[in-house]
């Protein structure tokens, strides 16, 4: 394989400028790399600087049978948010392929080959759509060329069209499967040659199934694997079923950092099909991706372990957790709230805040709780491993398929290069899949059975019990506002535990990428303003939870932002329009942001009339200012994460007993250019439904280190009644700007809408998540 080295030629760029365009969608030509100094300064952000960085080979990702049939090597994890047709598509779409011969395949762990594979942070389509254009770009060109060698006429001669290439000048035609072999033989162009579609030829990208003139357009290809998933043919984790395979469960430490003081198996050796107990050691602290440590219980089939575990008697050490043995979720809250009360560490400060405070003539204060939460995927941790001759080879449903192999790898003391990880479907991940120590546990049981693949499997129990769990938070805020309700001071306290914890000691201060998540990039533009993070130690593994500390910042400052515009006597939407000022770019760095989910900050300012723009959409389409009967309200909120825009709008209605009724919710959403609409609704659709749960149901509490949900009988969740009678979403394409995320900004605005619809039902501000029956209190 060759490529050229030549450096960056663009053409059409952005409206943001030479070197705003180059990360662009906009972009015709591409290069091959950047200029020495370019690359250096790049390569600090985006895809070039994340582990592995990208590839866009299109042997790497295109495969052609001569037959015609077009596979794609996906190298993301697809666990509901539809990345392996959304990929495809893309590749398809620029490679000129008949959607009906397209299939996809899952690459395996291999970062060197395929770039970064860890499917978080919402990063798949804005850090891959560039390079997989360009892969099914330089196909299509190599097929072409492959067609001209053959025919003896220049290729500037033919043209590619739907899966064939032709020559008009002769009537020639050859198909893609025809021309695969010798189109493999040639090199690979160089990105300065490549020549990506105009808009006007493009069939899938930016297209959705919609009513043109009242007839069904088909525009948007079907699900590469969704007849297989709705047939019950496709692969989860939990499906993987090897010849001769074991089964396994573990008892892991009730407590956090607890070990075993003693273990009797007898009574477990005696269940039927359990063939050993295996002691597993307690991980040290912080734990990283490490096995908590247990007894593991290895049978002939899943009920025989589960049996067998259950059987155990085992005595914890607990005093070896240290305080996490006594982590209480009440006196962790009281904790929590009485430090917010007092100066925390400075993270971002303008004008003299208690001066403001002092002179206003009304302040508003506010302290938010938010709870532990469990991700909850509807496919607990499972995976399969099997290690022979000195080879490790695992079938897991992970998000993050290299830390799997080198967790392996550690595990048992083997170079990587000896571990294969097979990605399967992920039946959700939401986070918890990011952390694979679910892999490294059935590593360390299948060292005791060599040659014998060993699945371990966790319970619902087991899952919510042992999470890597959402950060308990409080936010205490207090504004100072003038005589006309105009907001002159705003003072913000965030408490959290910092998912640092669990990769180093414990810091007890939020990292940067944490506050990053909406705290000092609040966009409102206020004279005085001072944001403040006391300490908060962590007691339990914190983990990824969709859209992680965006969810607790956008509760509390919508929330508040609401409760300002009460005082004010104002209307919500006027006031927070107001709050956000003129519409202008900030520049991450000026607000102490350095993180910007890992973009460019000049690429991706906070736009605060892209924000405006949501809220109109948003507030427009839902009627906002509609009169309403008793009882029934609307909320919004809004909300920017993962470089795009979100706002919400619910209609709620709420009867005497505090039932809620959710009759519409209407979402707008600005993510730039837009690859494929159909599944960015059905993000936004799926994070309504999860952002309701979040603020009406889920939570998980501790009592003595231990936790107190178990499965969907306490640890609730939103079923049909809870969900919206109809949502709108409203997508705003913006496609001369950037490309943002849209797995996790739709979740957090969701839970302080609906908490605002609520007040406005009611007249009853409820101010700690999850709602559960205060409205009936």
């Amino acid at each position: 394989m060759s490529r050229s080295d030549d450096t960056l030629l663009l053409a059409n760029v952005s409206r943001r400028g030479l070197l705003k365009g180059m990360a662009g969608a906009s972009a015709l030509l591409l290069a091959a790399r950047w200029d020495t100094g370019l690359a250096n300064e790049k390569a600090q952000f985006g895809a070039g600087a994340m582990p592995g960085g990208w590839a866009d080979n299109p042997n790497v990702f295109i495969r052609i049978d001569a037959q015609g049939t077009v596979t794609f090597i996906n190298n993301r994890a697809e666990m509901g948010q539809g990345i392996r047709t959304s990929l495809a598509m893309v590749a398809a779409d620029e490679l000129g392929a008949d959607w009906e011969r397209v299939q996809v395949e899952q690459a395996p762990a291999d970062q060197d080959k395929y770039g970064n594979q860890n499917t978080d942070g919402s990063r798949s389509m804005r850090h891959w759509y560039d390079p997989i254009r360009r892969a099914g770009a330089a196909a299509r060109q190599m097929l072409a060329q492959a067609a001209a060698n053959q025919w003896g006429v220049p290729v500037s001669e033919v043209r590619a069209e739907i899966h064939r290439v032709v020559h008009p000048a002769s009537g020639r035609e050859l198909g893609f499967g025809e021309l695969a072999e010798a189109a493999r033989e040639l090199d690979v162009p160089a990105r300065n040659a490549l020549v990506l579609k105009p808009q006007s030829e493009l069939r899938f990208i930016g297209k959705e199934t919609g009513l043109v003139n009242g007839e069904l357009t088909k525009s948007h290809p079907k699900a590469l694997d969704g007849e297989d998933i709705v047939t019950g043919k496709a692969v989860f984790g939990a499906d993987v079923d090897l010849e001769n395979m074991l089964y396994a469960v573990i008892a892991r430490p009730p407590v956090y950092g607890a070990g075993i003081t003693s273990v009797d198996d007898s009574a477990a050796l005696k269940v039927p099909g359990v063939k050993k107990v295996i002691r597993i050691k307690t991980a040290e602290q912080p734990a990283v991706f490490n096995p908590l440590g247990g007894v593991a219980v290895v049978a002939t089939n899943t009920w025989a372990a589960m049996e067998g575990r259950r059987a155990l008697k085992i005595t914890w050490d607990t005093a070896a957790a240290g305080d996490n043995a006594s982590y209480s979720s009440d006196a962790y809250q009281a904790d929590l709230e009485k430090a917010a009360q007092s100066p925390g560490k400075v993270i971002r400060q303008s004008g003299d805040v208690d001066a403001a405070l002092d002179g206003a003539a009304k302040r508003v204060s506010a302290t938010y709780y938010m709870p532990h939460m469990a991700q909850a995927p509807m496919e607990p941790p499972v995976a399969v491993v099997r290690i022979q001759d000195g080879k490790a080879e695992a079938w897991a449903p992970v998000q993050n398929p290299t830390a799997t192999r080198d967790g392996i790898a550690g595990i048992l003391g083997i170079d990587r290069t000896k571990v294969t990880v097979h990605q399967t479907l992920l039946g959700g991940g939401f986070g918890r899949k990011s952390k694979p120590d679910f892999v490294s546990e059935a590593a360390r049981i299948a060292q005791e059975f060599e040659g014998q693949p060993v699945k371990l499997q966790w319970s619902r129990e087991d899952d919510i019990q042992h999470a890597y769990f959402h950060a308990v938070s409080v936010d205490h805020l207090e504004a100072g506002l003038d005589a006309d309700g105009k907001a002159t001071g705003w003072l913000h306290r965030t408490l959290s535990p910092s998912i640092a914890s669990l990769f180093a000691p414990d810091p007890k201060h939020k990292g940067e990428f944490e506050l990053g998540m909406g705290f000092n990039t609040m966009p409102f533009s206020i004279p005085s303003i001072r944001l403040e993070n006391p300490p908060a130690p962590a007691h339990v593994r914190i983990g990824w939870f969709r859209a992680v500390y965006n969810l607790p910042h956008a509760w509390a400052i919508q929330s508040f932002a609401h409760e300002m515009a009460v005082a004010a006597g104002k209307d919500h939407r006027d006031y927070v329009l107001e709050l956000l000022g003129p519409d202008r770019e900030v520049n991450n760095l000026t607000v102490g942001d350095g993180w910007n989910y890992g973009e460019d900050p000049d690429l991706y300012p906070i736009d605060v009339g892209r924000m405006r723009r949501v809220i109109e959409r948003a507030t427009d389409k839902a009627g906002w200012g509609r009169d309403l009967p008793k009882g029934r309200g609307l909320g919004l909120a809004f909300h920017h994460s993962f470089v795009s825009y979100t706002a919400v709008v619910f209609d709620v209605e709420v009867d005497d007993a505090g039932q809620v009724t959710i009759h519409s919710a209407d979402i707008a959403f600005d993510c730039g250019p837009q690859a494929n609409p159909e599944r960015i609704r059905s993000q936004m659709e799926g994070a309504c439904v999860m952002g309701i749960g979040i603020a009406l149901k889920n939570e998980v509490t501790f009592n003595n280190g231990v936790a107190q949900q178990s499965n969907f009988h306490n640890y609730l969740l939103p079923r049909m009644p809870d969900a919206p009678k109809e949502v709108r979403v409203h997508l705003i394409d913006n496609p001369d700007d950037a490309m943002g995320g849209v797995g996790e900004p739709g979740l957090p605005p969701v839970a302080p809408a609906l908490l605002n619809a609520i007040y406005a039902a009611t007249g009853k501000r409820i101010r700690r998540l999850p709602v559960g029956d205060q409205l009936s209190a």
